[in-house]
C-alpha cells in the first residue's frame, strides 16, 4: 500500500530538509531512489516508485549501488549532489513532494509524484521547465524540454468544507476505534492500516513501538510486508528462480554425462569398424541389417548393424567417423561438464549468500539479474576476446561476428589482421592512447588470425593488417566483408604453445 497524503506530512515533519546538503545519490533499481543527506547528522532517505508502494521515508539499511550506473541517478550527480535543500514540503494534499534546492547559484525543483501507477520524480529549473526524469513518459509531456504542470487545486464550497470535516471526524472516530479494537492503535500511526492483528504483532514483536518514530516503522513494516520490498516475498521469490535454474544446470548436467558415457565407448566403435572389414565377404550377399560375426577378441559372437545398400569399407567408414568424433570431443565434453558443474556451485554460493542477506533491497537487486534475459547478460560482446598484459584482442569466428565486432565493437585507430588466402575471423588489436603495438602482441594476433581460419592445418599464412578506419564494407557481398586499404603484410606461421598460453588469457569465450 502506498503513503496517503497525511502519512507523506508526517514523514516530512519528521524528515526535517530544510538546509539539509545533499551529499550522494544512490539508485538501487528501476523503480527506488535514495538521498544521501546531511544536516545535524547523516540521513538516508529512501524513495520508491513501485505500484502498491509509493513512498519516501527514512532507512537504515545500507542502499546497494547497481552493478551499472544508471541514467538518472548520473544525471542527479551531476547537478545536484553537493546542493542546499531549500524547502521540502508536500502540495497541498497531492501527494506531489516539492524539494527545492541550490547548487552553485543555480536553482533547481525536485517534484516526487507518488501516485500508485504513475508515480514519477521530475527535476526542473525554477520556471518548471523539465531537466530530467525518472520515468519518460512523452504521453504526460514528462520529457527532457517539456514543461511540468502542477495539478490544478480543487475550489470546494465552504458547505461542502464543513460537511466533508465532519464526515472525517466520524470516519477516524470509527475507524481508530475499530482498529485500536482489533490491533491496540493509537491515534496518528501508521497502524491505522488494513492489516491483520497476526501481521501486526510479528512485525512489531519484541518491539517498543512508542521508542519508534513514523519513519521507523514505515521502515520495518515495508521491509517485511511490501510486495516488492518483504524480505519473506523475496526471498520466496530466490527460492524459486533458484531451483529453476539448479534444476536448468542438472537437466543440461545430465544430458551430457550421457553424451559422455557414448564417447567413452569410442574404441567400440572403432572395434566395430574393424569387425565389419575382417567379415567384409558377409556384407552385399543379402539385405540384412545386421552382422552376425564371431569378436576375434573375444571369440563371442557379436551384433553389428549396418547399410545393406553400402559396402564393407563404407559401412566401416561410419564407425570410424564416430570413433573419430568422439576422441576429438572428449576433451571439449569433459570442460562443458567442469565448466556447469563450476557454474552450478556458483548458483549455490549465490542463493547461501542471498539467504542470510538482511536487507531486502540487495535481495531484490539479485534477483533483477537473475530475470535478465541470458544473451543480454552472458553474451554482451560477440567473439572471443583475450587480455594479454594492457592489450585486449578481439576475434570473430564467423561472418556474423566479424561484421557485428567491425559495427559495434572496434573504432577507427584499432588495428585489424585477416589471412590473405584463407577464409577465417577477423582479430582486432584495440588502440592504446599514445601506444604503438609491439610486435610480441602483433604475432599474438597473427596467430589467432591463423587459429581461427582454414589456414589452420596449413600452420603457415600470409596475413595482411591495417587500421579499422582504413577498410570499406564491400557492397553486395556476404555479410561482413570488407576491402582493406593501407595494408602492411606479415606471414605467421602457427606456434601451438603460444595459442595454449593465450588461452589462459582468454576474457570472454
Amino acid at each position: 500500500m502506498s503513503l496517503n497524503y497525511k502519512e507523506i506530512d508526517a514523514v516530512l515533519a519528521e524528515l526535517d530538509l530544510e538546509n539539509s546538503f545533499v551529499q550522494n545519490i544512490v539508485q538501487p533499481g528501476y523503480d527506488s531512489l535514495a538521498l544521501h543527506v546531511y544536516k545535524t547528522a547523516a540521513k538516508t532517505v529512501y524513495i520508491c516508485l513501485a505500484a502498491g508502494e509509493c513512498r519516501i521515508h527514512e532507512t537504515r539499511r545500507p542502499i546497494p549501488k547497481n552493478k551499472t550506473p544508471l541514467r538518472f541517478m548520473e544525471f542527479l550527480k551531476s547537478r545536484i549532489k553537493g546542493a542546499k535543500i531549500q524547502s521540502c514540503r508536500q502540495i497541498g494534499s497531492e501527494r506531489i513532494i516539492e524539494i527545492k534546492l541550490m547548487q552553485a547559484q543555480t536553482p533547481y525543483i525536485l517534484f516526487i509524484r507518488l501516485w500508485s501507477g504513475a508515480a514519477n520524480i521530475i527535476v526542473t529549473d525554477e520556471n518548471l521547465h523539465i531537466l530530467d526524469v525518472f520515468y519518460r513518459r512523452p504521453k504526460r509531456n514528462e520529457v527532457s524540454g517539456g514543461t511540468f504542470i502542477l495539478p490544478e487545486k480543487k475550489s470546494i464550497s465552504a458547505e461542502n468544507k464543513a460537511h466533508i470535516k465532519k464526515a472525517d471526524t466520524e470516519a477516524d472516530g470509527n475507524s481508530e476505534k475499530k482498529n485500536f479494537e482489533k490491533n491496540g492503535f493509537e491515534k496518528n500511526d501508521f497502524r491505522k492500516r488494513d492489516f491483520t492483528a497476526e501481521e501486526y504483532a510479528e512485525c512489531f514483536k519484541d518491539i517498543d513501538i512508542a521508542s519508534l518514530s513514523f519513519n521507523e516503522q514505515l521502515d520495518l513494516w515495508y521491509g517485511e510486508y511490501g510486495n516488492t520490498s518483504s524480505r519473506t516475498l523475496l526471498l520466496a521469490q530466490a527460492e524459486k528462480a533458484y531451483n529453476q535454474k539448479v534444476g536448468r544446470i542438472q537437466n543440461a548436467l545430465l544430458k551430457l554425462e550421457e553424451k559422455r558415457a557414448a564417447f567413452l565407448n569410442a574404441d567400440l566403435w572403432k572395434h566395430q569398424g574393424d569387425l565389419i572389414l575382417a567379415n567384409a565377404h558377409s556384407i552385399g550377399t543379402s539385405s540384412a541389417k545386421i552382422l552376425v560375426c564371431t569378436d576375434y577378441g573375444t571369440g563371442q559372437s557379436v551384433s553389428i548393424q549396418i547399410d545393406p545398400k553400402k559396402n564393407a569399407a563404407e559401412n566401416a567408414a561410419v564407425y570410424y567417423e564416430r570413433y573419430k568424433k568422439a576422441r576429438s570431443g572428449l576433451s571439449d565434453l569433459e570442460k562443458d561438464i567442469a565448466d556447469l558443474k563450476e557454474e552450478l556451485e556458483s548458483v549455490r554460493g549465490a542463493y547461501k549468500s542471498v539467504c542470510a542477506e538482511e536487507n531486502p533491497i540487495r535481495i531484490r537487486q539479485f534477483l533483477q539479474r537473475q530475470s535478465a534475459p541470458q544473451k543480454v547478460r552472458e553474451k554482451k560482446q560477440p567473439g572471443v576476446s583475450f587480455s594479454i598484459g594492457e592489450w585486449h584482442i578481439l576475434v570473430g569466428r564467423n561472418a556474423s561476428e566479424n561484421d557485428e565486432l567491425l559495427r559495434h565493437h572496434v573504432k577507427g585507430l584499432d588495428w585489424w589482421l585477416h589471412t590473405r588466402d584463407y577464409a577465417g575471423g577477423y582479430v582486432f588489436i584495440k588502440n592504446r592512447r599514445g601506444k604503438t603495438v609491439p610486435l610480441e602482441i602483433l604475432i599474438d594476433a597473427g596467430n589467432l588470425a591463423v587459429f581461427y581460419s582454414k589456414a589452420r592445418n596449413a600452420k603457415t599464412a600470409d596475413l595482411y593488417y591495417t587500421q579499422v578506419k582504413h577498410l570499406r564494407r564491400a557492397k553486395n557481398a556476404p555479410k561482413g566483408t570488407v576491402l582493406p586499404t593501407h595494408e602492411k603484410n606479415i606471414t605467421v606461421t602457427l606456434d601451438n604453445e603460444r595459442i595454449r598460453k593465450m588461452e589462459k588469457m582468454k576474457t570472454h569465450d
